[in-house]
Formats: structure tokens, C-alpha cells, sequence
């Protein structure tokens, strides 16, 4: 495993010499022998020799350049993974039959990468029968929590205290919450309204009214739950 991990890193760039050993002392212990040892009785006077040129096999790096070839490495690894594309959550689901699922997938990678924002009214009884409802932040819910549970319908998406807004009908228990994407107006003679951060546009939940500027909402017909809507908003930077 760890062969196929220097073998990854020197095909992108990086040393094996500094991919392979964690310390300057781990890369000295390598050209020492037991041979040394026995004779020096000193791991520490072994490690000197060896620095010095006095032991080892070809030219010895110096502690400076070996920890300058370290934090390259370590950044070229951390640029690496900043990199990869992460895997969807939904990916190589079967979600035949569960309307609200299949809706998430699509909308999924668009989310991801921040062509869409999308916030889910989930109206549903929570595990103590009591009926919630509540506005979720799909692209934060992504970036917050594993959601292929969800996905593979071993766990429920619910709205929680913590989501953009939730109210649970039995306590009268309300809260509201901005996300990294959205806004909450809730002191507003037009109801609850969430303006996206990005491009400043509002979002009107009200069912009799228009959603907004680049806004679609749409009702997903399930049984999954007792309502869902969707609300789609295509972020578009101000110029």
C-alpha cells in the first residue's frame, strides 16, 4: 500500500525520498546498517556519520532540503485531494420509486459545484409521531453530513432545529438558522422569505406567489412524506 502511495505521489510530481519516510531521522535510520550499529553502539552518532557522508549509499540530503522537499510534498498532497472530485452521494443508487431521491440525484453534482442551490421543504412526523416541517439547505446538508444513508433509504431526510427553518406542530417549537447560502427573512409582511447570499435574490416560499428572480418551485408527489417542495435557484454572481 504504501509502495502504490509513492508511486502515486512521484507520478504527480512528488520525491519518493520525502514521500517515504515521515521524519529526517526515519530517511537517515534507512542508510544506516546493522553492521554500523553494532560497531557505534550510538543511533544518534550513526545518524550523524550518515548525515556527514561518512555512511550511506549515494548523496546524503541535508536536513534543510529534505523538510524544504517535506512541506512541497505536503502541499502538493493537500492540492491533490483539493482537487479530486468527490464522490456524489447518490451515485450508482437504484432510487426506482422514490420520487424525492430520484429529484435529489438529479440535482446532486449541480449543487456540488455551485451551479444550484436548492432548499427542500420537508412537511413529515418525526420518530415520536409528532408532525414537523422544515426548509433544509441541500448544498449544506451535503457539506455537513453523509447523506448516502439517505440515499440508500437507511436513513430519513428530516428537517432539524439546526436547517434554515423548522416548526414542530405538536410544541409550537420554531427556529431559524442562516446557512453559508441562504438568508432567513422571517420578519416579513410576505412570510418566510430567504435571500440567497450569492446574488442577493430573493426566494418566496409562499405557494400563491411567485418564487423569484431564477427561482422554480416544484412539488414532488411521494409518498416518502407528507409534502415536499423543492426550490430550485440557478446562483448567478452580481456583476
Amino acid at each position: 500500500m504504501i509502495d502504490e502511495e509513492v508511486a502515486e505521489l512521484q507520478a504527480g510530481g512528488v520525491d519518493a525520498i520525502t514521500a517515504e519516510f515521515n521524519t529526517y531521522e526515519d530517511y537517515l535510520d534507512r542508510q544506516i546498517t546493522s553492521t554500523d550499529l553494532y560497531y557505534l553502539e550510538d543511533i544518534e552518532l550513526a545518524r550523524q556519520l550518515v548525515e556527514l557522508g561518512y555512511r550511506g549509499n549515494g548523496e546524503i540530503l541535508k536536513r534543510e532540503e529534505f523538510e524544504s522537499r517535506k512541506e512541497a510534498a505536503e502541499m502538493a498532497r493537500k492540492q491533490k485531494l483539493h482537487n479530486k472530485p468527490k464522490k456524489l452521494a447518490s451515485a450508482q443508487k437504484d432510487l426506482t420509486g422514490f420520487p424525492l431521491l430520484q429529484a435529489l440525484a438529479q440535482r446532486e453534482e449541480a449543487v456540488r459545484n455551485g451551479k444550484l442551490t436548492t432548499i427542500i421543504f420537508v412537511r413529515d412526523r418525526n420518530s415520536k409521531g409528532q408532525e414537523v416541517s422544515g426548509y433544509i439547505d441541500f448544498a449544506y446538508r451535503l457539506k455537513t453530513e453523509n447523506l448516502e444513508p439517505v440515499f440508500d433509504r437507511k436513513k430519513r431526510l428530516m428537517p432539524k432545529a439546526s436547517d434554515l427553518s423548522f416548526y414542530n406542530w405538536e410544541t409550537q417549537t420554531s427556529t431559524s438558522n442562516p446557512s453559508p447560502n441562504f438568508q432567513v427573512i422571517a420578519d416579513n409582511e410576505a412570510g418566510l422569505l430567504f435571500k440567497n447570499k450569492r446574488d442577493r435574490k430573493i426566494i418566496n416560499v409562499d405557494p400563491r406567489a411567485r418564487p423569484g428572480d431564477n427561482s422554480t418551485r416544484t412539488e414532488i408527489q411521494t409518498s416518502e412524506y407528507m409534502q415536499v417542495v423543492l426550490y430550485d435557484h440557478v446562483t448567478r454572481r452580481r456583476s
